[in-house]
């Protein structure tokens, strides 16, 4: 246990997440027979914060053994997540609580570390990873800061814990951690000490498993000054090598602003693809680099695809042009490609014609070609190829023409196509 009369250097006066819930069930039953248990971590950064708290992480002196048997007793399912580092996920109720027996990292290689348990809150404090991340509660609302965190809070200032380039070569996976925390949490600059760590560490970032690196990266870009974070790893050269292309942070910070100024909550995928997709071919290569999802991936290079129509031009597209995109691309992928045109172009993010052409989108019912293959078959068309073509050739006039619907018409354009078709065969 930690040693008397450290202070605790602030309170979380009022916190529901200490007083209601399970959590105080679990705490009493790890607070006895000589054991003390505190909340750690991002639960009492985001409380002194004044911000929501979620999931909620406990440190205790007790040995894992003893945390599953006491929580065993209480009729508390403890299911072990990762004993062999000392935490066993206790859940209660349904809503999981991780409880990690404090202790010193005694050997790491950058991904894994061999672990030595202890009693000691402050020897526990020193291994993680930054200060804002090192306040420890306890069930009465008493803060105890051993490495800064408090005033780094205040100062909006994120801080690796002693030797950044330790910190660092401990798990390499903390340099994405720095500027994603930095992006949430941080105001101005990067920590100089940590950014110039990182810049030195960076080889290491080879050695995570792309998987890790993906997860980090999808939660730096929705965060709060995501465009600036990415600006500095991009200037750094951090970013191109995850990407395995180049990274546009300026058009990544333009549709972050532009959801803000719609009231969107911040999409990941639509931020990558401001951050770092132009081609189809960028699609393929995130995928690859990131190992992407086949539905993430897929909305990628349909979103580039669709981009491609609106490249090359002084203005915005025509309402029919809209209706076309609609057409061939379906509505979220053409929102999507209009999103990041905008960005691109110089109009500000409120600009009325972009919000116009939007609505739009919004809309504008997806235009659908009012005739089937059986149609085609019944004009004497033969089964197979020829059907395709003359759909496609078919589908390119009805864009044309407008989109029209009048039976007349539709059988006219029908006409001209099958026609057209018959000539070319014989």
């Amino acid at each position: 246990m930690s040693g008397a009369g450290e202070p605790a250097q602030a309170r979380i006066d009022g916190a529901a997440f200490l007083r209601e819930g399970d959590l105080p069930r679990l705490m009493a039953i790890l607070n006895d027979a000589g054991e003390e248990v505190r909340v750690v971590g991002g639960a009492v950064r985001n409380a002194l914060l004044g911000l929501d708290v979620a999931d909620v992480d406990l440190a205790t002196t007790a040995l894992p053994q003893v945390v599953v048997d006491r929580a065993t007793a209480a009729g508390f399912n403890p299911v072990p997540t990762g004993i062999k580092h000392g935490t066993i996920t206790v859940v209660v109720e349904g809503k999981p609580f991780e409880v990690t027996t404090l202790r010193a990292d005694i050997e790491t290689d950058g991904r894994h570390a061999v672990v030595r348990f202890g009693r000691d809150f402050a020897e526990d404090a020193l291994r993680r990873d930054f200060t804002i991340n090192a306040l420890f509660a306890t069930a009465d609302g008493r803060v105890f800061d051993y490495t800064g965190g408090i005033a780094d809070l205040a100062a909006r200032h994120v801080r690796f814990i002693g030797d950044a380039g330790r910190r660092i070569r401990e798990d390499y996976l903390r340099i994405l951690r720095f500027f994603r925390f930095h992006a949430v949490y941080g105001e101005g600059e990067p920590d100089r000490a940590g950014f110039d760590a990182a810049v030195r560490e960076r080889h290491g970032l080879a050695r995570l498993s792309r998987e890790r690196v993906s997860a980090e990266l999808m939660k730096l870009l929705v965060a709060r000054r995501a465009a600036p974070a990415a600006a500095a790893m991009s200037e750094a050269g951090l970013l191109g090598p995850l990407l395995g292309g180049i990274a546009m942070p300026a058009r990544l910070g333009r549709v972050a602003d532009i959801e803000a100024a719609r009231g969107k909550a911040p999409d990941a995928i639509l931020r990558l693809a401001a951050l770092a997709l132009t081609t189809v071919e960028d699609a393929d290569r995130l995928r690859e680099a990131l190992r992407l999802s086949n539905e993430a991936w897929r909305r990628l290079a349909e979103m580039a695809g669709a981009l491609a129509k609106l490249h090359g031009r002084t203005g915005l597209p025509s309402a029919a042009e809209l209706t076309e995109l609609l057409f061939l691309n379906g509505r979220r992928t053409a929102k999507d490609a209009l999103t990041l045109a905008h960005a691109e172009s110089a109009a500000a993010v409120e600009d009325a014609e972009w919000s116009a052409a939007r609505h739009h989108l919004n809309e504008t019912p997806q235009p659908r070609l009012p005739i089937s293959g059986a149609d085609i078959l019944a004009r004497g068309i033969p089964s197979g190829a020829r059907v395709g073509e003359v759909l496609k050739a078919l589908q390119a006039r009805w864009i044309r023409a407008g989109f029209p619907r009048e039976p007349a018409t539709l059988a006219d354009l029908l006409d001209e196509v099958v026609g057209a078709v018959g000539r070319r065969a014989t």
